[in-house]
């Protein structure tokens, strides 16, 4: 089969290349799944699990990708819950080889169903995004109705999802990032937004949850935005300084089917819009990776050529 794999440690994105690799293995309470879609985050080629096992024992080449959306081709022993042929969608190891490629083996545990109506592009955006916002928010943050959250980085893709779950909860929600993100967010529901780069963050005011995805300054300058009882919640490094009167939490999202399953509702009844920027061909995620495109929306890989590449996307 085909896939993207990487190697090298220091070349980064330029370590990516397309390969041919062994049909995988579908092990115990596994799944093969024929991949259609694949979404990736760009930090990942630093993440440890890149490039090392459950043990810490080197597994290069290693298959980066961690969200996919696809049709469960084969059954491990003792696999419970999907079928052969099903649709579809969720998250691969984070210490395994991932989804892009033309297969990839993944935990059964960590799929969801995936309804007919709704596109594998659309799926692939939805696990990691979604799982974080959700788990960011009411998880760890315990967001409930009537509170106040600000949202870092709003318009990308765990922050878009983050604004509209924390919407339809209840909550103000209190938005920052660009500039040109500005009408994005609001659309999405977000009460303020703050542009970063020409208002103050402490103009932001206290909030009972402060969700961040920036890290740096940003991060360390909002502990003092928790009013006492809240709670920081990061995705990008865990904080040095922590609210006065209050918790710092910084978590890696897990794989969870049954809030998978309850976004894509949301998703099917039109409360919930995954951010899908670019499509492109399995060939051409190496060039996909490379920083600094600053297109919206998550950038999903086309894997099965079933998968339409949207118009204008390449």
């Amino acid at each position: 089969m085909q896939a993207i794999t990487v190697h090298d440690r220091e070349a980064g994105a330029d370590g990516l290349a397309l390969t041919e690799l062994p049909h995988p293995h579908a092990a115990e309470n596994d799944v093969v799944v024929r991949v259609h879609a694949a979404g990736f985050t760009r930090g990942e080629l630093d993440w440890p699990g890149t490039w090392t096992d459950r043990a810490g024992r080197d597994r290069t080449p290693s298959v980066p990708g961690h969200e996919l959306s696809g049709v469960v081709e084969e059954l491990g022993y003792g696999t419970t819950g999907l079928t052969v042929g099903q649709r579809v969608f969720g998250m691969a190891d984070w210490t395994r080889n991932g989804s892009l490629a033309e297969y990839t083996a993944v935990e059964a545990r960590n799929l969801a169903p995936l309804p007919a109506d709704v596109d594998h592009t659309v799926a692939a955006a939805l696990p990691v995004s979604g799982l974080t916002a959700w788990q960011g928010l009411f998880d760890h943050g315990r967001l409930t109705a009537g509170q106040t959250v600000v949202i870092h980085g709003a318009a990308g893709s765990v922050g878009s999802v983050a604004v509209q779950l924390a919407r339809e909860a209840g909550a103000r929600v209190v938005a920052t990032g660009r500039a040109a993100d500005r009408h994005i967010v609001l659309a999405l529901g977000a009460d303020v937004f703050l542009d970063l780069g020409s208002e103050r963050l402490e103009d932001a005011g206290e909030a009972d949850v402060v969700f961040d995805v920036i890290g740096g300054e940003v991060l360390r300058r909002s502990s003092a935005l928790v009013r006492p009882g809240g709670t920081l919640v990061t995705i990008a490094e865990p904080p040095e300084v922590g609210p006065e009167n209050g918790r710092a939490v910084f978590f890696v999202v897990e794989p969870d089917r049954v809030r998978l399953t309850e976004l894509m509702q949301r998703v099917r009844d039109g409360r919930l819009q995954p951010a899908v920027g670019e499509v492109r061909p399995l060939a051409e995620a190496p060039a996909a990776f490379a920083p600094g495109r600053g297109r919206h929306g998550r950038t999903i890989i086309r894997v099965a050529s079933d998968v339409p590449v949207a118009a204008g996307s390449r």
